[in-house]
């Protein structure tokens, strides 16, 4: 039987790294067994599910370039087929219409809290309506005996007895269908064979079984997935910063960095390689997903980003930053200043962790002259020094090859001939090409500037 595996989202806010973590596993999963990958749209919960959620949570997958198989299902269209379904297990025995008044719900929930039970409607066996015309929920008629077994593929063995689980509201009093029966409708119909999911549906896993049951369908092999915890290990919230994918983007993170990253979050191919999604697939193994929550460390975020953004294509990379710079700054570049970014990318890049942090290490290049130092720079500027400027200058105006190893050079000779060392020229010459902005060593930002910048920059100061 070929796998199918499903991601679905509710589309009550954005796509959440917790989610898109799940996404991914379920992509991945498909993707090794040569199976096929759904995304479904829960979007049963009308009054908190908005157009723009679930526009945030495709423009997610698509930047993460998590690609679904076939057509979207949204769920709630479904809706008809779920009341179908009802209908069947009504037929079958397997489900009944319970027409208890709330003060009489209240009382029965009471009653099988005081003894320890789940809730058993006195209508299941058969007991008459009070009228004709009289609301009714359909319930699922619970197992009375024996276990509901989970093999999870991650958790193991997990049992819940039946007499603890509620005789189920599949379809409400208005006709509308509840999650549990949707989930199970849909999956079922999708030819779902694995359901790659967060613990916190374990619970979910033991009463939608008995459904798949009351169809007389197989239900699929579950797998629930531990949560991701902030670095001081409690739940993700948003005390512990962005949550959101589009705020990681936003935060200058790759999304090549984030799937290699996510997916160890949880999941070791006992090795420590950074691998990308792609090479992740033959390797990727349901059981060697750990049991434990995974901690976000931001760290290592940093680390695989920074690896990924050394490998990034230049001219993806030159745009990411463009765009960043455009829209901190409030202006698009010019053309001098963009031909300028697309040269110093190659060179910068093995330096940066994120996108903002590469935009940062080319303000020295893109800045106007006269540059503002601040005020360390300034404090380098002194009488003594700006002779010693002066007198470089007239060395580097005659260097005939304008490249960082000749440039390098030339500034150690020239060093010798003051009689002092590096670090009495380094400084200085940093402030007059960069006042005081980050920039790379002193042969790489001289030439990244170019000869007629970087002698008119020192000459500003001198």
């Amino acid at each position: 039987m070929s796998v199918v595996t499903r991601f679905a989202p509710s589309p009550t806010g954005y796509l959440h790294i917790g989610g898109a973590r799940t996404a991914l596993f379920n992509w991945l999963y498909a993707r090794r067994m040569g199976g096929v990958f759904l995304l479904r749209i829960e979007d049963t919960d009308r009054a908190r599910s908005t157009p723009e959620a679930i526009d945030a949570i495709i423009d997610g997958m698509n930047w993460l370039d998590l690609q679904h198989d076939g057509e979207i299902t949204y769920q709630f269209a479904r809706a008809p087929r779920h009341r179908e379904a009802a209908e069947a297990m009504i037929a079958r025995g397997t489900a009944f219409r319970c027409y208890m008044t709330a003060e009489e719900q209240d009382a029965v929930r009471a009653q099988a809290h005081a003894e320890g039970r789940a809730i058993r409607s006195p209508y299941r066996d058969g007991k008459s309506p009070p009228s004709s015309d009289a609301a009714f929920v359909v319930r699922l008629r619970a197992p009375d005996d024996g276990d509901v077994l989970n093999a999870d593929l991650i958790q193991g063995d997990v049992r819940i007895k039946a007499p603890d689980i509620d005789d189920l509201v599949l379809l409400r009093a208005d006709g509308n269908p509840t999650y549990m029966l949707s989930v199970v409708v849909d999956d079922h119909d999708m030819g779902v064979t694995h359901v790659i999911r967060g613990d916190d549906h374990l619970t979910n896993a033991a009463r939608q079984i008995p459904i798949f049951h009351a169809m007389g369908w197989t239900p699929p092999k579950f797998a629930h997935v531990p949560l991701i915890h902030g670095e001081d290990g409690k739940k993700l919230s948003k005390r512990h910063g962005a949550q959101a994918v589009h705020e990681w983007r936003d935060m200058g993170y790759l999304p090549e960095a984030m799937n290699a990253y996510l997916m160890r979050l949880g999941w070791s191919p006992g090795h420590d390689d950074i691998l990308g999604k792609e090479e992740a697939v033959p390797l990727f193994d349901i059981g060697q997903i750990g049991k434990a929550p995974s901690r976000l460390d931001f760290k290592k975020l940093d680390s695989v980003n920074a690896h990924f953004m050394a490998l990034a294509d230049d001219a993806r990379l030159a745009r990411l930053v463009e765009e960043h710079i455009a829209a901190r700054d409030g202006a698009a570049l010019r053309e001098d200043a963009r031909a300028a970014l697309t040269r110093a990318v190659p060179v910068l890049k093995k330096r940066a962790k994120t996108i903002p942090e590469l935009a940062d290490q080319t303000r020295f290049l893109l800045a106007k002259r006269p540059l503002t130092l601040d005020d360390a720079a300034k404090s380098l500027m002194k009488e003594e020094f700006k002779q010693r400027l002066g007198r470089l200058r007239g060395v580097l105006e005659k260097e005939s090859a304008w490249d960082h190893v000749s440039l390098g050079a030339a500034l150690k000779a020239f060093a010798t001939s003051e009689g002092v060392g590096l670090g009495q020229i380094g400084p200085g010459l940093r402030a007059a090409l960069s006042g005081g902005t980050p920039a790379p060593d002193l042969g790489q930002a001289l030439e990244l500037l170019g000869r007629e910048e970087a002698l008119a920059r020192i000459a500003d100061q001198v």
